[in-house]
């Protein structure tokens, strides 16, 4: 008893540490920008991921009970409740909630590992582990402070599922069934798109079953009860349910029925679809397409948003192990001792899956690393303890673990030091989407890229058409459109999107009174417009926007933002539209070059990356292409930054050149750029009186006002 009270004061002494060592790793993001105003709103810095705004819009709706119909606000979300709750019950403003919650919760994977550790007998290995996992690369940089996301808690909560699977399979322990099923509960009510580790862990349980225990009844169990905590019912019936399994299987006279527990619980599994979340994300990060083709109606072709996703693209070697072990030896160093730990340790061969998961970041995206971090931690961890255990005195037993574990850690270390990742939005843009809050209406919409909806929603509480969740090629399609053509057929499908926006939104609200065959179908907003307008091809719908056709009656106001930083994706931007939706062609992308690095020697201009502008002749040298310059115009602001331009035009056909003085930014564009409603309205305020107002305008920032 004396020992195992010991024993136990050790595990928290460990856990305490290392969730301080954590805390204390983060926050030095928040003293390197200690004081710097840009970064800061309302006394306190700013989150630094867009998608964080879209769980801080989600709790402060449901703070303030205030939700209008629509609005995408997440208020029945898991990230969102965690936060409204600690908002409400700590004694900080939301701000400070919403920048540090990230720290505190990202840092409770040190407990699971430790415990797991604990269940090996091999605290030491355990607390090491805790220590790297904690700070991992890829791990800090998606908990880090001001990174509000459901990663905050998507590796600590498999990581109890792991624990509570080992001591499962190691005890046959009625608790320890109750743990599993609550784990997963709370996983997939966190993160819904658990499945697809979930049901791996199942199946090399399964798998583990039938080849070496398949007489343990416990380990059949063990399966039904994870099935059904997996299968897609609502939880109000799924927590009777299982705790109706758990009484059965308490019960002697129900063993014999075990089987066919097991088996009407992967059957309901299948029935409910749970075997499609797992697939839909097979296609989305392995199989996707370059072009996503709709199904129904005129089966448009649509540029799939998987490809512009860095975290999403494949990565090179380095990075991948960089950001699983901090560095490539470590990382080599963490295989082999994983490799000898589960030689050691075979219950080990249960976190198999997240290294799986991690390891599909070799092909899917870097976004996946992050699962691997803890278990791997544990291969290195193990080695060092291993080593330690054979040195001749304590003295050099933990000379030896504190050597080694710094050297694993540094390399960590210093990547968080040097990694200083801005905030999502600067306070002087924030102060104009906070601006635009107190002009628009609530179920007004505001037009920008969807890198930018979850802030503007946030700060302007309003609507908007895209967002970092709602970017598919057919949604994006429309916006691109809209920033990337000229003004009077980007001013137009502004307001055509917004009105079947709202449009489709009535249809489905009134399916879901309706029968399955009765239901009416919804297509994309662009293909529901063609047909609308008696057009058989798309593209003749495009073209028709050129023309005086009648628009649909204005229900809301529409506000566009356009800031400055869009420069840097506009191409991307442009991508979305940029494609033939009847057979899927991508066109000819616009010629539009950015350059923020330049030097001038005489009359000579070099952008970088063999673009050279010849002042004097007025031309630009693109590789072995001599183009003219058709338009030199510079853009400053002068006082009381008040917005100025010069402009040489010839007349000769040929290019653009912007030189953006107070931005030292130059751009070489084509006339498509040029004219676009992007380029007219932010970078020149060039825009028509007859369709747009100028509402709000800055350097970093400019918003104006769809008037038809």
């Amino acid at each position: 008893m004396n020992s195992l009270t010991k024993e136990t004061k050790l595990t928290l002494l460990y856990i305490l540490l290392a969730f301080t060592f954590s805390v204390a790793m983060r926050m030095i993001w928040y003293f390197n920008f200690s004081g710097y105003e840009p970064f800061m709103f309302n006394g306190q810095f700013m989150i630094n991921t867009n998608d964080g705004y879209f769980w801080a819009e989600g709790a402060r709706d449901i703070i303030s009970g205030i939700s209008q119909e629509n609005d995408l606000s997440p208020i029945t979300r898991a990230a969102s409740y965690i936060t409204a709750f600690f908002a409400i019950v700590m004694p900080f403003s939301f701000e400070s909630v919403i920048l540090f919650l990230p720290v505190f919760l990202s840092s409770l994977i040190v407990i699971p590992v430790i415990l797991i550790a604990k269940s090996l007998n091999n605290l030491e290995m355990g607390f090491i582990a805790a220590l790297l996992s904690s700070i991992a690369w890829s791990y800090y940089n998606r908990t880090m402070v001001g990174y509000l996301d459901t990663d905050m808690l998507n590796i600590v909560l498999p990581m109890f599922l792991l624990w509570a699977i080992i001591l499962a399979i190691k005890t046959d322990e009625d608790k320890y069934l109750i743990i599993t099923a609550a784990s997963i509960l709370i996983y997939t009510w966190w993160y819904p798109k658990s499945y697809a580790l979930e049901f791996s862990f199942f199946a090399l349980i399964f798998f583990y079953t039938l080849l070496w225990d398949r007489k343990n009844l416990y380990n059949y169990k063990l399966l039904a009860i994870m099935m059904f905590a997996m299968i897609k019912i609502g939880l109000l019936i799924k927590v009777p349910l299982i705790l109706v399994i758990l009484y059965i299987f308490k019960q002697d006279k129900f063993q014999k029925y075990i089987y066919y527990i097991l088996g009407t619980s992967i059957l309901l599994f299948l029935i409910m679809g749970g075997i499609d979340p797992i697939l839909n994300k097979l296609n989305a990060y392995i199989f996707a397409n370059k072009v996503v083709v709709a199904q129904d109606g005129f089966k448009l072709h649509f540029y799939a948003v998987m490809q512009t996703i860095r975290e999403a693209g494949q990565i090179p070697f380095e990075t991948f192990a960089n950001r699983i072990s901090g560095h490539a030896i470590t990382f080599i160093i963490s295989i082999i001792g994983f490799i000898y730990l589960v030689y050691r340790e075979k219950i080990m061969l249960f976190a198999l899956p997240m290294i799986g998961l991690g390891f599909l970041a070799s092909i899917a995206g870097l976004r996946f690393t992050i699962y691997a971090v803890p278990i791997l931690a544990f291969g290195v961890a193990f080695l060092i303890a291993e080593i330690a255990r054979v040195m001749p005195t304590k003295k050099l037993k933990f000379l030896t673990i504190f050597a080694l574990t710094l050297a694993i850690l540094y390399p960590n270390y210093k990547h968080i030091e040097a990694y200083k990742v801005p905030t999502v939005f600067n306070v002087d843009e924030v102060n104009v989407l906070t601006k635009l809050g107190s002009i628009a209406d609530k179920e007004d919409y505001v037009v920008g890229w969807w890198d930018y909806g979850y802030p503007i929603r946030y700060y302007s509480d309003v609507k908007t058409l895209v967002d970092g969740g709602k970017h598919s090629g057919e949604v994006n399609f429309p916006v691109s459109f809209v920033l990337t053509n000229a003004q009077e057929v980007s001013s137009k499908m502004a307001r055509l999107d917004v009105e079947y926006r709202e449009k489709a939104f009535k249809v489905s609200k009134i399916n879901q009174n309706l029968s399955k065959d009765k239901k009416i179908k919804i297509f994309s907003n662009i293909e529901q417009m063609t047909k609308d307008y008696d057009f058989n091809d798309t593209n003749d719908f495009l073209l028709s926007l050129e023309t005086d056709i009648k628009l649909p009656e204005k229900t809301r106001d529409i506000y566009f933002y356009l800031p400055y930083r869009m420069l840097d994706i506009y191409p991307t931007v442009k991508t979305f539209s940029n494609i033939d939706l009847m057979n899927g062609k991508m066109k000819n992308q616009p010629l539009f070059y950015v350059s923020k690095r330049f030097k001038q020697e005489k009359n000579i201009v070099d952008l970088g990356r063999g673009v050279l502008f010849n002042f004097k002749d007025q031309s630009v040298k693109i590789g072995d292409r001599n183009i003219p310059v058709k338009r030199f115009i510079k853009t400053s602001y002068g006082k009381n930054m008040k917005f100025q331009k010069e402009m040489q035009e010839s007349k000769s056909n040929g290019i653009t050149v912007i030189y953006m003085k107070n931005y030292n930014t130059f751009l070489v564009i084509d006339d498509e750029s040029y004219y676009s409603t992007y380029i007219q309205l932010m970078v020149l305020e060039e825009y028509d009186k007859s369709l747009f107002e100028q509402v709000i305008t800055n350097p970093h920032v400019k918003v104006y006002k769809l008037k038809i």
